[in-house]
């Protein structure tokens, strides 16, 4: 692919523009109207051209899992994430037997140690084992373990050092197991805690500066003790996770949630799991059966066990109900995402010199195709 001509392109900095983007190499060559723009595709004029969409934080689609440990799975998660306009995201693990996540582990180094089709996988989200048994969710109690620095550092050695993010519930004494997060960059998230304020407060200080699927398995607010929740609300240097999907947090949580942190502070999520693109139906989560019923997966006990929302349905949800322009929803799966990984120099926007990595949509946040590399990975 050349590039695009006379066409909706939204524009760092620009906002949606009518324009002309040169690709070359798999990267955004240049960007104005003064282009040779022999052989570029011009777009309907209901179309928009977008930064590819990024989720940080998925575990399944197409009846893959992440954590099943075969390439197979890895390869349908990556094709199904491309329907959604993704072109980014993380393969998120959960808490389950030991051996059993470094097995999935090192099928995913495996899987990135040469280019895929589908999305680009940017890591791994260990969401686990290191977390809560008060506020463990769909995760089984069972396999949790007590945050600690060796189990930590096989996790990132079975990963090749790709753990690009970490959900656990950190107490205080664990300095060192924060330090090893910042010595490999990897974005630390509270989650699946039932920390309380203070304790909050104090993981944030020692670098946990992202939530986790942010009102979902956390201490929530009261007046006397404002919680897990009450921290990462409260506190600028964090970065909330949300599932945009009506069911996990209501329209009232989602204006709740804007208010306190503004455009910059949320990041959409999908967390989704095998059920994703598929019919209702049973499926499986970390080894527990989910009822996947009227756009909802849950534990037979009725707890939500992950989603099945595709993140493009995720923006546009969040668009309609706190009123957001098209270019403000988008930036909340886009550069957002990419700069709490570390990765908006090189995708989140459309810029000279990043990526060529793009949805198009219409004004409704429908995917009509999306490109990696300046390659078509979805065309509807």
């Amino acid at each position: 692919m050349k590039g695009f001509k006379n066409s909706n392109i939204y524009v760092e900095g620009k906002g949606i523009i009518k324009t002309n983007l040169a690709i070359e190499n798999g990267y955004i060559k240049e960007i104005g109207n003064n282009i040779n723009t022999d052989g570029f595709e011009e777009l309907d004029d209901n179309l928009i051209l977008v930064p590819g969409l990024v989720d940080e934080h998925i575990h399944g689609a197409g009846g893959a899992d992440a954590m099943n440990g075969n390439l197979k799975d890895l390869e349908t998660i990556a094709k199904y994430q491309a329907m959604d306009g993704t072109t980014s995201f993380n393969f998120t693990t959960m808490t389950m037997k030991k051996d059993i996540i470094i097995k999935a582990l090192k099928t995913i180094d495996e899987y990135m140690s040469k280019d895929r089709d589908g999305a680009r996988v940017m890591g791994v989200h260990l969401e686990g084992p290191f977390i809560s048994k008060a506020f463990c969710g769909a995760q089984n109690p069972g396999d949790i373990l007590e945050l600690n620095s060796a189990d930590l550092l096989d996790f990132i050695t079975a990963s090749g050092d790709h753990l690009k993010e970490i959900t656990a519930s950190y107490k205080p004494g664990n300095e060192e197991f924060a330090s090893i997060l910042k010595e490999h960059k990897i974005a630390a998230s509270i989650g699946h805690t039932d920390d309380t304020y203070e304790e909050a407060l104090n993981a944030i200080n020692n670098g946990f500066t992202t939530s986790t699927h942010t009102y979902n398995a956390m201490k929530g607010i009261h007046h006397r003790e404002i919680g897990t929740l009450g921290a990462v609300m409260l506190d600028d240097r964090v970065k909330c996770e949300l599932i945009a999907d009506l069911h996990h947090v209501s329209a009232g949580a989602i204006r709740l949630l804007y208010k306190a942190k503004g455009k910059d502070g949320i990041i959409l999520i999908t967390d989704s799991m095998e059920a994703k693109g598929l019919p209702d139906g049973m499926y499986q989560l970390g080894g527990n059966p989910v009822v996947v019923k009227e756009g909802t997966a849950r534990l037979e006990n009725g707890t939500l066990a992950g989603s099945i929302l595709h993140l493009n349905e995720g923006v546009r949800n969040v668009k309609n109900v706190l009123g957001l322009t098209l270019e403000d929803a988008i930036d909340l799966a886009t550069i957002n995402p990419a700069r709490n990984m570390g990765l908006d120099k090189e995708i989140g926007s459309i810029k000279v010199g990043k990526r060529a990595d793009f949805a198009i949509i219409d004004s409704n946040v429908n995917v009509y195709k999306t490109i990696r590399d300046g390659k078509i990975i979805y065309s509807k």
